[in-house]
């Protein structure tokens, strides 16, 4: 993780694994210091596995509501559009016919959408805790000490990616 130097230092590293049950769909919330946190794709997430080719992003996430349309204004960030933990911010197809959904994993307003990667999706497989971030979610104030509460930590999660690899040897 030599790109993330910037990163490293004021963010910290939460995850969510198997996220709704599906095996592997991993997020990687990175909360900054002054509670901003950018959802990204966790390492061990399908799309980032080799071999993968992402197809399409997209942030319509149904008939009546698309991700794109979110539009924040002024100190208060009106207009955002409030997400729970399982809310959907996009889906992505892999060439081989998969989709994925990525969900917020975290409560709070939808301040920003990644819209480069819909233009340049490689950048989400070559640069996903940078570049290649999904969405910048803002939690409530009061909220902001809580809302790590279902997620690991960076060591907790490098246990579950050995345990995994020890049951699938």
């Amino acid at each position: 993780m030599a790109a993330a130097g910037g990163a490293e230092r004021y963010f910290t590293r939460w995850y969510k694994p198997d996220v709704k049950g599906r095996p592997c769909e991993d997020f990687c919330v990175l909360q900054h210091s002054n509670r901003i946190c950018v959802i990204t794709l966790a390492e061990a997430h399908p799309l980032l596995q080799s071999g993968k080719t992402i197809k399409s992003i997209n942030y319509q996430i149904s008939a009546n509501c698309s991700r794109l349309q979110n539009k924040v204004s002024g100190k208060s960030k009106r207009g955002a559009q409030f997400l729970t933990e399982l809310a959907p911010l996009c889906r992505i197809s892999s060439s081989d016919g998969e989709e994925y959904t990525i969900y917020s994993c975290i409560r709070g307003r939808l301040i920003e959408v990644n819209e480069n990667i819909l233009s340049n999706p490689a950048i989400l497989q070559e640069k996903p805790s940078t570049e290649g971030y999904i969405a910048v979610v803002l939690p409530k104030f009061e909220e902001s000490k809580s809302i790590t509460q279902g997620l690991l930590t960076q060591k907790e999660y490098e246990e579950v990616l050995l345990k995994r690899l020890n049951s699938s040897s």
